[in-house]
Order: structure tokens, then sequence, then C-alpha cells
């Protein structure tokens, strides 16, 4: 299955899942489960702005660090600049916070409401070189679905 394709039908799956009835975690629980069991990424999962930081929230993959400050790594720069970033190799990024020694690429994207970053979705990949525009396309608009 072609790449378009896998993500179109996650989006119609993920779009199936989502409750507006309950809370932004729960949503996020299962759109990680669905995105790691189809994508067979290294780590998904999500960092939610709590204050002045992100705070890890539901993720599927090995242990993750539990808090990121604004600007500081991929996550932190893509909450600070309200963009998702594409990093081909993460052993290349200046100030890249290393939670697995097995991430070798990585993309960002914010969850945005009202222009306010609220969380930003982060997978990462064994794999150098492992994301492009497509995936920022359809990851984008999968996360409007929270």
């Amino acid at each position: 299955m072609k790449k378009a394709e896998r993500y179109s039908s996650l989006l119609k799956e993920i779009s199936s899942l989502m409750d507006k009835d309950v809370d932004d975690i729960a949503n996020m629980a299962n759109m990680t489960r669905l995105l790691y069991d189809r994508l067979s990424h290294h780590w998904i999962g999500f960092y939610r702005v709590v204050k002045n930081q992100l705070i890890l929230g539901p993720f599927n993959g090995p242990i993750a660090c539990t808090s990121i400050p604004f600007g500081k790594g991929v996550c932190g720069k893509s909450w600070q600049d309200k963009k998702t970033y594409i990093v081909d190799d993460v052993h290349q990024f200046k100030g890249h916070i290393a939670c697995s020694p097995l991430s070798n690429s990585e993309i960002v994207v914010p969850c945005m409401r009202d222009n306010h970053v609220f969380a930003v979705l982060d997978i990462d990949s064994t794999a150098l070189n492992a994301f492009n525009h497509e995936d920022q396309y359809y990851l984008e608009k999968i996360v409007t679905l929270l």
C-alpha cells in the first residue's frame, strides 16, 4: 500500500475513533496507538503544553522524556515556532534532546486551537530520512481531529 493510501485509511479510522465528549488525553491515547500500529515507527506520542513546558502525554514506544522546555529540542522548537519540523538526522539537529539512542529521524507536528499550540505530536524513527512532506501533510490533517 502506498503512503498516501495508508494515511487516507488512517484518517478515516482515527476520525471514527475521536470522541468530542471526552478530554484530549483519551483521544490522544487512541490516536497514538492506532498510529503506532499502522506506521510502525520507534516512538509515537504527544507532549502537552502545561504552563511553560511540554509534559509527556499518551505515547507508544520506549520510555520517554517527561518534560521539555519551550524552544528546546525539536518538540520545543515546533511549539515555539508553531510549525512542523522534519529532521532527517536528529544527531545533526542543534539542541536535540535524546530520549532514546535508537532514534535517528523525527517529525514533530504542532496541535493548534485558536492559533495556540496545546500539544505536539512527536514521531521518531530508527531510520534516517524516514519522513517527508507527504507525512507532514497527512499528520497535520490528523492532529486537527483532536
